[in-house]
């Protein structure tokens, strides 16, 4: 199983203590986004789960466990998304040089291959113009190029609660020649620095630039870390059409992350999300929020191990 920690919340920025008990417990309790009556425990055991894919904005308060998750035997990879944007955009984020100061941390104390820079979503405002993602982007690499193997880029996509969330933001027009020509000068930035350079879930084709479609839940990345074969690791996850993720297991909470960036799609608003936070249990098996524990059932597929044979 791979377990994806987290694309509905940032679990490593804030709620690394939970996680660590849930490992220790070897279980976790997860609620159907779908259906949110319908809970499901998760087996958590290193045998069950072949990596987990972390995904943050600030993993300082996870990295004090590293030591702890290596000794317990369970391998893993970060997605680290830093962005340019200000907090009129990014409400709740702390001083952006903190931020590269704990991406370079991490990077030295994990290796760079499983340290994966993200710099989504990309938008256009008066303030946060072509030029500003131009000249934001050639300063991240400048700093960071040394402690990553990849970047991955996505332009905005307007969810419904992304509509909601960004209703005072004036957002400028995008159109596909804008993106071709962002994504030209962006080929070049990490040309320069010799990192790879590709789109999430984009159905645009900017392969004439080298930049070719992304993999974020990556079976070949998964195989190099954990040193042995992967099953399914071609299967793709079915919701979006251009995402080419293999299958995982998330383990997150929609409207759980009080981070209040505008462009989020997992949060309904900002109030929710601030009050689910705030009455999080951390001895809880689930995330967020009351169950009954006769309506919990195993999770049936997919929670056990994708390994086939030894390299």
């Amino acid at each position: 199983m791979i377990l994806s920690v987290s694309r509905r919340t940032d679990i490593p920025g804030f709620y690394s203590d939970w996680f660590m008990k849930r490992l220790r417990a070897g279980f976790v309790y997860v609620r159907n986004p779908v259906n949110p009556r319908a809970v499901s425990r998760v087996p958590l055991s290193p045998e069950n789960v072949d990596c987990i894919v972390f995904w943050t904005k600030d993993p300082r308060k996870l990295m004090p466990y590293l030591d702890e998750i290596d000794g317990m035997g369970y391998r893993y990879y970060f997605h680290f998304t830093v962005t340019g944007y200000g907090r009129d955009i990014e409400r709740n984020m702390p001083d952006k040089r903190l931020i590269t100061d704990s991406f370079t941390a991490l990077s030295r104390r994990i290796g760079r291959e499983k340290v994966i820079l993200r710099y989504d979503p990309i938008f256009f405002t008066d303030r946060y113009s072509p030029a500003f993602h131009i000249k934001v982007f050639e300063r991240l690499l400048f700093l960071l190029h040394a402690y990553t193997d990849k970047v991955i880029i996505s332009f905005l996509d307007m969810y419904r609660r992304t509509v909601r969330n960004m209703s005072g933001i004036r957002l400028r027009s995008m159109t596909e020649a804008d993106m071709r020509k962002l994504a030209a000068a962006f080929a070049g930035i990490a040309g320069k620095y010799g990192l790879k350079l590709e789109t999430c879930a984009e159905s645009i084709d900017l392969s004439v630039y080298g930049i070719g479609h992304a993999r974020c839940i990556d079976g070949d990345l998964v195989e190099r870390i954990t040193g042995y074969g992967i099953r399914g690791k071609n299967g793709r996850e079915a919701a979006r059409p251009f995402c080419g993720c293999m299958k995982s297991v998330d383990i997150g909470q929609y409207d759980t992350c009080p981070r209040g960036c505008v462009y989020c799609y997992a949060n309904s608003s900002a109030v929710p999300a601030l009050k689910n936070n705030l009455s999080h249990d951390p001895e809880s098996p689930l995330l967020c929020g009351p169950f009954e524990e006769s309506e919990v059932k195993p999770r049936s597929g997919g929670a056990v191990s994708l390994k086939i044979d030894r390299f």
